[in-house]
């Protein structure tokens, strides 16, 4: 067992988290309740408690594992072989294409159904 998955550990890091969301809600309850204050003052107290939040759940075995896979994240990003502008241009231009065929489509089909229902089978009627 190694000293992530110690009991002890584990409680440790439930109080670290804790103790960051209360100082991210402390933050924002500070803008409220200090309504009187200038705006800037006001938003320096949302600043600090997002901070300070941020500080304590950066040392919990959750926020390292957040910034680890963020890193991992952003290197798998760097790894894309994103498309050049032509082959993006000509994809968009495929999608268009099919949208406009598939509204074509819909479009006759709906006139079609329209035709069968309120010209044939209705017009019968009046006959």
């Amino acid at each position: 067992m190694t000293d992530l998955e110690a009991p002890g550990s584990i409680l440790v890091d439930r109080i670290k988290i804790v103790v960051a969301a209360a100082l991210l809600v402390a933050g924002l309850g500070a803008f409220y309740y200090f309504a009187t204050l200038p705006l800037v003052a006001r938003v320096g107290m949302v600043l600090v408690g997002i901070a300070a939040g941020v500080a304590v759940g950066w040392f919990s075995a959750p926020g390292r594992q957040l910034v680890e896979f963020a890193r991992e994240a952003s290197a798998e990003v760097r790894k894309m072989v994103w498309p050049t502008r032509k082959e993006s241009f000509q994809i968009a231009g495929i999608v268009f294409a099919f949208v406009f065929v598939m509204a074509l489509f819909l479009w006759v089909t709906d006139k079609g159904i329209e035709f069968v229902l309120y010209d044939l089978i209705l017009g019968w009627r009046h006959l």
